[in-house]
């Protein structure tokens, strides 16, 4: 069956933040100017937000840029931060860290805490009031490439069974061709993934670093509910050479709380499960307080960028260009990227639109973008914090005295004493030692109050695929889970995946067996990063199919 085909000025690959303000802003430019520009978002998601996980405490400096009557127009930013507290974990106890300490970029008075998914449906709105046409539920599959050049993408088929014949609602994917393409997929997508090797976008640029974040949301009693409060944490249960931390949010309404913890994915130990250790940190004497006699609502987990500034690669490609998390905009002292994010699909919506205006044909590289972003608050946000990442390597106790005296130094205006740029020395999948040289951690079972199993967790966070089509977890070498992971990593796959799709079963002669359960897949593309051989290649499933977050 033949593809049919639509064509825009700018296809944009994702609803996220970045997506959706690159999308406003053109349609912005083209009120503003009287030169109409054609604007088509396609988002893998159920719907607009399904998809979106994050803490997340939000900078508005972006929002006031693009929306700046965003208050009046209802915009979901409603708690702003009224009290904000650093601690480092022991065991047993806590040593708070004065305010005063912390380099003044840490600060998040005047931030807000948001449903980010609740706030990408809103930029939904403002957007499709402008003119904008979303699809959800439409995986963009296939980068379309003609004479070296992005034209545009094409949806993945529909109705495809699993052995790969067509069922009897089977339908193409559809062409979206355009003059440019915007690729804002988030954290190792898999379009992104292809262009980067396609058109070298690495080629000079350090790895790129990414962490796992795990997040749920609670209603908390009354007494345990403080609206307004950020509380950020290190130390326990991790040990000092394993990168990561936690975060508590208290929303206004309703006694919500999110807690998240998020996992630096250059972690050494293989016999480390992620979600185990999300689970433990709530049992802390200080954590766990605030939980007790509440209500767990939702889960979910996503990949986040941890590279920064030094492992953003080439923004642009003849056609095309990457926005937002796809390149990797991350504060990682921060815990914030939402800012960067939408600033970047704003500076290449600007690029985009002065070439429309100027006559282009498309196809070009948008230079301008990526120089804009030079010359922005968003490369001086990221520029202050380079090298901490980086420091954490040298254990968590030098390497955050390191990092801290770096940010201070850039927020006092001497960053000339440390000019320097520090590169990641490798790859997350590269870091994992053999099993036989790392302990074994002694996780307890879940009490079903405070600490829950995976399975009960994938659950809440409402992910469904429809069964009968191609499993979208693929293996370059079926292989390789049982000649190498398992005896020489005790198949880790089993242990980073926060929602249960990978295990190790015997099969009726006794011979273990790789089991990809992939309906449980919440798209957190952890397997994609931290698979030892890069052996699992995550591709999208059929559109529509993963987590649909609430609030989260």
């Amino acid at each position: 069956m033949q593809r049919e085909s639509m064509s825009y000025d700018v296809v944009i690959v994702g609803a996220g933040p970045s997506g959706l303000s690159a999308a406003i802003r053109l349609k912005q430019l083209a009120a503003e100017t009287g030169h109409e520009v054609s604007v088509c978002i396609v988002e893998k998601g159920s719907e607009v937000g399904a998809h979106i996980l994050s803490g997340a405490v939000v900078d508005p400096i972006a929002l006031n840029e693009l929306i700046p009557d965003w208050k009046e127009k209802g915009a979901p930013l409603t708690t702003p931060v009224s009290d904000d507290r650093f601690l480092v974990l022991t065991k047993t106890g806590h040593i708070r860290l004065p305010n005063l300490m912390l380099p003044p970029l840490m600060n998040n008075h005047g931030n807000y805490i948001v449903s980010l998914g609740n706030v990408c449906r809103w930029l939904a709105q403002q957007a499709e009031a402008l003119g904008v046409e979303i699809y959800p539920g439409f995986a963009a599959a296939e980068v379309l490439i003609e004479d070296g050049k992005v034209v545009g993408v094409a949806t993945g088929d529909m109705g495809i069974a699993r052995d790969g014949s067509h069922k009897p609602g089977y339908a193409p994917g559809m062409e979206l061709r355009s003059k440019y393409t915007f690729f804002a997929e988030g954290a190792r997508g898999s379009l992104t993934k292809g262009l980067t090797r396609q058109f070298g976008l690495r080629e000079g640029v350090g790895p790129q670093k990414f962490g796992l974040g795990m997040k749920e949301l609670w209603q908390v009693s009354e007494a345990a509910h403080q609206p307004g409060l950020v509380m950020h944490t290190m130390g326990w249960p991790l040990d000092t050479r394993t990168g990561g931390g936690a975060f508590i949010y208290h929303y206004a309404e309703d006694r919500q709380v999110a807690v998240g913890f998020v996992v630096a994915l250059d972690y050494e130990n293989p016999h480390l499960s992620l979600f185990e250790e999300f689970q433990r940190f709530k049992t802390h004497p200080t954590i766990r307080p605030m939980f007790e006699g509440g209500k767990r609502l939702a889960y979910g987990a996503r990949a986040i960028n941890h590279g920064g500034l030094q492992s953003v690669p080439k923004l642009v490609f003849p056609g095309g260009a990457l926005i937002g998390c796809a390149a990797g905009f991350v504060n990682v002292p921060r815990i914030k990227g939402t800012h960067n994010a939408m600033k970047t699909g704003m500076l290449a919506a600007e690029a985009a639109f002065a070439a429309l205006r100027a006559g282009s044909a498309g196809g070009e590289e948008l230079t301008a973008y990526p120089e804009a972003f030079r010359s922005s608050w968003a490369w001086k946000d990221l520029h202050k914090v380079r090298n901490v990442k980086p420091s954490l390597k040298k254990g968590m106790w030098l390497g955050t005295a390191i990092g801290g005296a770096h940010m201070w130094l850039n927020d006092l205006g001497l960053g000339f004493l440390a000019p320097w740029t520090t590169r990641h020395a490798k790859a997350d999948h590269e870091s994992l030692k053999a099993a036989a040289e790392m302990a074994k951690p002694d996780y307890p079972k879940p009490d079903g109050q405070i600490t829950f199993d995976k399975l009960s967790s994938v659950f809440l966070s409402n992910t469904n695929h429809e069964e009968d089509q191609p499993c979208h977890l693929t293996l370059k070498d079926p292989a390789i889970p049982i000649r190498v992971n398992l005896p020489m990593y005790d198949a880790p796959e089993q242990r980073y995946c926060p929602a249960g799709v990978y295990e190790i079963v015997q099969e009726a002669s006794g011979e273990p067996r790789l089991q990809i359960n992939a309906q449980n897949c919440v798209h957190c593309k952890t397997c994609d990063i931290k698979d030892p051989t890069q052996n699992i290649n995550w591709v999208v499933p059929e559109g529509g199919g993963g987590p649909n977050y609430p609030n989260m």
